[in-house]
């Protein structure tokens, strides 16, 4: 579809539109919908900035990315709910925080103690203690990966990660996500990316503030952001944003903080219908 003549950056009050990808942009199969594609590209050449933002790692979003042409057409991606924050087609690093290395050891035992599994990532696999857990395997599909097995997860984590994922049963990451904040919540926080998710992040890794930093670097306000969400981690980037939009798919705590329901799911392509 051709864009109006008359339709131009300056026309817009939307100047950059923020996408949450799982239960959002993509759709159950976790496949990026050529009707979404079609309105993000319609929406970039009008000058619009598009960021994919997520609880998903760098590897589970750069295909993405390089199927919207953001190498060629400009984009940001939020990977690690904004833990590593970077713009693609200059490959300025915008925020980049990560997980204190002093907690990682006793965050693994705590999710342990309460019967769900801690897993991280390296450049290419998720890496966990196990590779049958279905809530790990869950996860290796969320970013296009397997699961690298190690014998003991804290020892393997001899480098700089983002973020630690304890991943299981909801009632049993309630309690680790109790325990875990009484003992580390002075420099880390924890958040649920879905009810089987729970993101273990150091301190200020959330995408509000994901946004705030990437509005600086464009120097947007946030009056100038819609963006577009379903999960629990999305409410504080739907209250941010000068336009928060949820699917109709979206958790009820979701919905309730949205200014706009979509009236489609991430399967009936939600997005474009937001973005027209």
């Amino acid at each position: 579809m051709r864009v109006p003549r008359e339709i131009g950056m300056e026309n817009l009050k939307y100047k950059a539109l923020a996408l949450d990808l799982d239960g959002t942009l993509t759709d159950s199969k976790k496949n990026l919908p050529l009707k979404n594609k079609e309105a993000l590209w319609k929406a970039m050449d009008l000058g619009v900035k598009v960021i994919l933002i997520s609880g998903r790692s760098v590897m589970g979003i750069t295909g993405l990315a390089e199927e919207l042409e953001f190498g060629k057409r400009g984009g940001i991606i939020a990977a690690f709910n904004g833990g590593k924050t970077f713009d693609c087609q200059t490959g300025t690093i915008i925020q980049q925080l990560m997980f204190p290395a002093e907690a990682i050891a006793g965050t693994c035992d705590i999710v342990r103690k309460h019967g769900a599994q801690p897993l991280s990532y390296t450049d290419t696999h998720v890496v966990a203690e196990t590779d049958t857990d279905e809530y790990v395997l869950a996860e290796c599909r969320c970013n296009y990966t397997t699961v690298q097995k190690v014998p003991w997860l804290p020892d393997f984590l001899n480098y700089p990660i983002p973020k630690l994922l304890g991943a299981g049963e909801h009632e049993r990451l309630v309690k680790v996500r109790e325990e875990f904040l009484n003992q580390y919540s002075q420099i880390c926080d924890s958040f649920f990316a879905e009810s089987y998710f729970l993101e273990l992040a150091p301190k200020g890794v959330a995408k509000d503030k994901a946004l705030e930093a990437i509005c600086r670097y464009l120097g947007l306000s946030r009056e100038e952001v819609m963006a577009c969400g379903d999960g629990f981690n999305d409410i504080p980037m739907l209250e941010y944003a000068g336009l928060g939009v949820a699917m109709k798919n979206a958790y009820p705590e979701t919905l309730e903080k949205a200014d706009y329901i979509s009236p489609f799911t991430n399967d009936e392509c939600g997005v474009a219908h937001a973005v027209e």
